[in-house]
């Protein structure tokens, strides 16, 4: 029997209810590619949707590591490989308490097509622990990633799986992770990325995603003949990695990023954000947004407390341009209509999936130019192919060689995307038009390959 909405949401209810968020990416597309369903029998022929869904293996495993105090921890590892049709297991490794199968298969399901997207020879994976990074020693980091590479080494290799960073895994852990490898295999291989420059890492690997979000939807806003960013005020969220390159890109090119924020409020600096701050406070002294206005009194810090329930300050802010870059289903509805009422004209996913369906549907349907993760975000696993392009070479790329391929690469992504949903009667839905492309090469690919 095929697979539908419906049948997603009893399968929810009755089996996995913890997998809720897997299943809303999963109706997403199904959603987006019924035209394409309709105009080829093959994918229900060949059982493609059916196919597509589960993953290929769920790995998961004990991590005991000894903290600073000789106590034994104990943590929960994962990998999840969903499919490598395309090419070797590709997708981040996530350290962070809210860690379950159910996020990871969420993940690693969008992490296929957004793959698929790119254009590039790799499947789709994601994996991690619910082991939290922040409060821990560096030596406790690096005895957990010790522990952590014992068991995932036997899975994973530059032509089978090749993990990256994600939340809470970025080059310090990556490095641990490295290292742990060698020592167990012997080998230097290109077997993660996101790895220190110094030992095969690539150069703009921790700009990539937030400076190809910012690619991606200047070409957007190009192909839509909508005014260019340059000069226009613009609100993004997070403070992290992502959300910090957003803001760093978006000040090169002349727009106004007036906000970010983090778990505890949100800050507005109407003036344009203090990148050079801003950095200090979240990369070097992992602090509270709230002391950004001790340095510029005139920004204005809003705790979470204080804003109405279900309903975020940053997306109350007029702009012409929104960059969700914080997390998924932090943007919702009430949000949507927010923007909507502000005269926002262009929203890009920079996190991932972090608009809810509603705010997705009311975003579309007021006709925003709405640019949907598993396309716009796509910029790290862009230069994480570079880099296992360049450990395959032996060889190093410089930053503005990096930077031109990407930047060429998110324009690809952009235009594919926009032809593909004006090719099948949804002109100007990016998020129809990525589902479609990401699915039909993969589709096609596994209907070649045989069962």
């Amino acid at each position: 029997m095929s697979i539908t909405s419906d049948t997603i949401k009893k399968f929810v209810k009755n089996d996995c209810p913890e997998d809720d968020i897997f299943y809303q990416a999963m109706e997403e597309v199904i959603c987006s590619i019924s035209p394409l369903l309709k105009s080829d029998d093959r994918y229900k022929k060949y059982a493609i949707l059916e196919r597509l869904v589960v993953p290929d293996r769920i790995i998961k495993f004990k991590v005991a590591w000894l903290d600073d105090n000789n106590e034994i921890q104990v943590n929960t590892g994962f990998r999840v490989q969903f499919n490598n049709t395309l090419g070797p297991y590709k997708g981040g490794l996530r350290f962070h308490p809210t860690v379950n199968e159910g996020i990871l298969k969420f993940l690693g399901f969008e992490q296929i097509l957004k793959n698929s997207l790119t254009g590039l020879p790799i499947g789709g994976a994601k994996g991690g622990s619910d082991f939290n990074p922040k409060g821990k020693s560096d030596f406790e980091i690096m005895k957990f990633c010790s522990s952590f590479m014992v068991e995932l080494h036997k899975y994973i290799g530059p032509r089978i799986d090749v993990p990256a960073g994600d939340i809470g895994v970025g080059g310090r852990e990556i490095g641990y992770l490295f290292g742990e490898y060698k020592k167990i295999t012997s080998s230097h291989q290109g077997v993660l990325t996101g790895k220190p420059f110094v030992f095969g890492g690539s150069l703009m690997r921790p700009e990539a995603t937030g400076y190809g979000a910012v690619y991606f939807t200047q070409k957007m806003l190009e192909i839509e003949a909508k005014e260019p960013l340059e000069g226009k005020i613009c609100t993004v969220s997070g403070a992290g990695n992502v959300a910090l390159h957003v803001i760093e890109k978006l000040q090169q090119i002349g727009a106004i990023p007036v906000s970010c924020s983090d778990s505890k409020g949100t800050l507005y600096d109407s003036r344009g954000l203090d990148l050079a701050l801003l950095k200090e406070l979240k990369l070097e002294r992992r602090v509270s947004l709230e002391e950004y206005v001790k340095t510029h009194e005139s920004a204005k810090y809003t705790p979470v407390s204080e804003y109405p329930e279900h309903a975020h300050a940053v997306w109350d802010i007029p702009c012409y341009a929104a960059f969700p870059c914080a997390t998924q289903n932090e943007l919702n509805e009430t949000d949507a209509h927010n923007l909507i009422t502000n005269g926002c004209e262009s929203v890009t996913e920079g996190a991932n999936m972090p608009s809810t369906l509603e705010a997705t549907a009311a975003i579309l349907s007021h006709k925003l130019c709405f640019a949907p993760a598993k396309a716009a975000n796509a910029g790290g696993v862009v230069v994480s192919s570079f880099e296992m392009s360049q450990n395959a070479a032996m060889t190093r790329w410089t930053f503005d060689e990096v930077d031109e391929k990407l930047k060429l690469t998110m324009q690809q992504i952009c235009t594919r995307v926009a032809l593909t949903a004006k090719d099948y009667g949804v002109e100007g839905n990016y998020v129809d038009g990525a589902n479609i492309a990401g699915f039909k090469k993969v589709a096609d690919a596994m209907i070649a390959e045989g069962i």
